[in-house]
């Protein structure tokens, strides 16, 4: 099925709610761990560097061709702006982007999340 969509996403890496918003090459490490409502697009790569990885929050947005690597802290509600270098933690509530990231804006993920984990849980 990984070969046939274009995703290499091991098993327990996304806490429940992820979205996956086109097929296309994503790449994630199997120690990578992410929080609930992940939302993920294509051309996205979070992996390992000096054998640490990324440890990412709940309703993280990331937007085509972001690469994160390394032992950094993404925290809640964050948006990570298309083709961003993300190398180094980002607080919670923030947007980041370029190379390498940097905080562009202090709006939070909140309107590109879609919380299905939320949803399933209310009925």
């Amino acid at each position: 099925m990984s070969t046939n969509l274009g995703f290499t996403i091991p098993r327990h890496v996304f806490g429940p709610g992820l979205s996956i918003a086109h097929w296309g090459s994503i790449v994630v490490h199997p120690d990578v761990r992410v929080g609930k409502n992940c939302r993920i697009h294509s051309a996205v790569n979070i992996g390992v560097f000096n054998e640490k990885c990324p440890i990412i929050g709940d309703n993280v947005y990331i937007a085509p061709g972001a690469k994160l690597f390394g032992g950094i802290i993404i925290g809640n509600n964050v948006t990570i702006g298309a083709n961003a270098v993300v190398n180094k933690d980002v607080p919670s509530n923030v947007t980041v982007g370029g190379i390498p990231a940097k905080i562009i804006s202090e709006n939070n993920s909140s309107g590109l999340i879609v919380k299905g984990y939320e949803r399933a849980c209310r009925k």
